[in-house]
């Protein structure tokens, strides 16, 4: 086969612009993400002998081995892992072919505008470390024969648009080698003191022995302890040996927020080393809602995607679960529907859950933190998990009118004002926007707290739990808001008289429910609005508004409900309004009221963020409304 010419994906060419031209202190992660990917080569070609045992047989062990070479200027990087074909070269060098390509396309654009130094973390989580071998290469060439195949290939790049495929006769038996033609400026790579502080500071976890063969040389040497971390005493393990190894399990750059290590024994014998990343992954809220905690048996790797191991709610988790008690060749049919795999779900979720408690205890400050970059994804949980509900319901923390921090439905019911008997909530796009709502003035009013539910599983939950604390969930924006047996001080007018319903309201309300009757469910007089003078609300069986548009932005619901329109007697446009009907009697308003009205409805429908059904109209209306007023 001819030496085949190929573009790299358009992303990959975005991402090698930065990678390349871009200032790095930390270049030497490079080595450690090309290590990894030869230590996960090790891996799967472990697991593929499970039923392929000729893969192997007669090689040698499982091996990585680092190859400086001062006279070419060149590094090497080899493992005799599972190798590639020319699709694996294709499609793993020339492509980001996992899913959440989207988020990756705007984290480029921010690193961008960042001058680069966010690129890197974008490499590590999306799994494409290999590219950060062009911050110290200006040529790069991976030979690499699949296990089991007769033919090598070899595929070569200098990172500025496209790369080359072609068959090769030197590529080793199984396995890779990654050859660095480092730049000038990059050749402290070559020295084998700086390649051994490399590799004992991000990669002595690395299970897989790694080599480093020094020139002049015969035998090489042996730079990391090459045994599973998860099975070593705790006491043994440095906080930075564990940061490095889930920088390595994670493929990510940043810090983790909070691990979990345990072994337990007994009937069921499993061991586990788990974090919680302290920035979201970027894949987080992809529909497919994967988890990546990888799952090993026997210290064998079986496979990272497994969705039985953990509930989708927490999949926010990286690391291993090592488990005694599965057979090796245990299919991906079997692990759904393993008793043994069910037993560890549930005991790990359990740990988690309880890990968290005790932060959100002990460090409230640091677990609103957690809360704030991975609660939209717990709450999940409250709808899936009805065993865990109330734990995950103590674990939740909201925005809410009082204050702008996070706090707890225990602490809002403590709260609670005289006479509340139940807690209120609002949803919609942002937390920002609904503390504007007009719904919320009658409980703002009475210094009555409503909890404000910006993400989208909020709609979900609320109605699925139902309940909290004994006290039922209620929507500010669902039926008659009924605050009468809530002590609060009553508004009065001038004289101290409690405001009265103007002359004329009675006749108005009856002129507007003619006038809109075919636009709104009813109109009635508004116990929640102080100082607006219209708002929408949805009749107490109907739907939520905020969920019913949700739903119609996805496809998921075609016809429009609708709703009723509430009215705040005391504001001065009712009144004159009420006024106008009242000098008439009820009857012959006018063409004037009837704009008012129309216009008092699309007031609504703005103020609730709903698009309006004919803006000329409204715009006309709006225009003949200030040419009579400034008249």
């Amino acid at each position: 086969m001819s030496e085949e010419k190929l573009a790299f994906q358009a992303e990959v060419s975005r991402l090698l612009e930065i990678v390349a031209g871009a200032l790095y202190s930390n270049k030497e992660i490079f080595l450690r993400e090309l290590i990894s990917n030869a230590s996960d080569a090790c891996d799967r070609l472990r697991y593929a002998t499970l039923t392929q045992p000729e893969l192997t047989a007669g090689s040698d062990p499982l091996a990585i081995e680092i190859h400086p070479d001062s006279a070419a200027g060149s590094l090497k990087i080899s493992d005799n892992g599972i190798g590639m074909n020319h699709d694996d070269l294709v499609a793993n060098l020339g492509t980001i072919a996992r899913s959440g390509t989207a988020a990756f396309m705007a984290g480029l654009e921010q690193a961008k505008k960042e001058n680069g130094q966010g690129a890197v973390n974008l490499i590590g989580q999306f799994g494409v470390g290999f590219y950060s071998s062009f911050m110290v290469a200006d040529r790069v060439v991976v030979e690499s024969r699949k296990a089991g195949d007769a033919q090598g290939w070899r595929w070569e790049s200098d990172g500025k648009g496209g790369f080359t495929v072609a068959e090769s006769d030197v590529a080793p038996e199984r396995g890779t080698t990654i050859t660095l033609h480092l730049k000038d400026e990059e050749k402290e790579y070559l020295d084998p003191l700086r390649l051994e502080r490399i590799v004992r500071a991000y990669s002595d976890h690395i299970a897989v022995p790694i080599h480093l063969r020094e020139p002049g040389k015969e035998e090489p040497r042996q730079l990391n302890s090459a045994s599973a971390l998860w099975t070593r005493p705790k006491s043994e393990i440095t906080d930075d040996q564990y940061r490095e190894f889930y920088h390595h399990t994670a493929h990510a750059f940043d810090d983790p927020w909070m691990k979990l290590h345990f072994q337990v024994e007994g009937l069921l014998s499993y061991a586990g080393l788990l974090f919680i990343p302290s920035q979201p992954p970027v894949d987080l809220f992809h529909p497919e809602r994967r988890q990546h905690v990888k799952l090993y048996v026997k210290r064998v790797f079986i496979t990272d995607d497994n969705e039985a191991l953990l509930p989708p709610y927490l999949r926010f988790l990286r690391g291993i679960i090592d488990c005694e008690d599965l057979p090796l060749n245990i299919s991906r049919e079997m692990l759904q529907h393993s008793p043994v795999l069910s037993k560890i779900r549930g005991s790990v979720t359990k740990r988690v859950l309880d890990a968290l408690e005790e932060k959100a205890e002990k460090k409230p400050d640091s677990y609103s933190a957690f809360w704030e970059t991975f609660g939209g994804v717990l709450k999940e949980g409250l709808y899936e998990d009805h065993a865990n509900r109330e734990r995950l319901l103590r674990l939740a923390r909201f925005r809410s009118t009082q204050g702008d921090g996070w706090t707890s439905l225990a602490e809002i019911k403590d709260r609670m004002k005289e006479g509340q008997k139940a807690f209120y909530f609002i949803t919609g796009d942002s937390v920002e926007t609904l503390r504007q709502s007009p719904q919320l003035e009658g409980f703002a009013a009475k210094d009555v707290e409503v909890l404000l539910m910006a993400d989208p599983v909020d709609e979900f939950w609320v109605t699925a739990v139902g309940e909290v604390l004994g006290l039922p969930l209620k929507s500010v924006t669902r039926g008659g808001a009924d605050l009468s047996g809530i002590a609060g001080k009553e508004k009065e007018n001038e004289a101290g008289e409690k405001s009265a319903t103007p002359e004329g309201f009675d006749a108005l309300l009856a002129f507007l429910k003619l006038t809109l009757k075919d636009a709104v469910k009813d109109v009635r007089a508004s116990e929640r609005l102080e100082s607006s003078a219209v708002c929408l609300v949805a009749d107490e069986g109907d739907m939520d508004m905020h969920l019913e548009r949700l739903l119609r932005q996805h496809k998921q619901l075609d016809q429009v409900s609708k709703r009723i329109l509430e009215i705040n007697a005391k504001h001065p446009v009712i009144e004159r309004l009420a006024a106008r009907v009242a000098s008439d009697n009820g009857e012959g308003a006018g063409a004037a009221v009837e704009e008012a009205a129309w216009l008092l409805l699309d007031q609504a429908r703005i103020l609730e963020g709903e698009s309006l059904p004919d803006p000329a109209k409204f715009a006309r209306r709006l225009s003949d409304a200030l040419a009579r007023g400034l008249a």
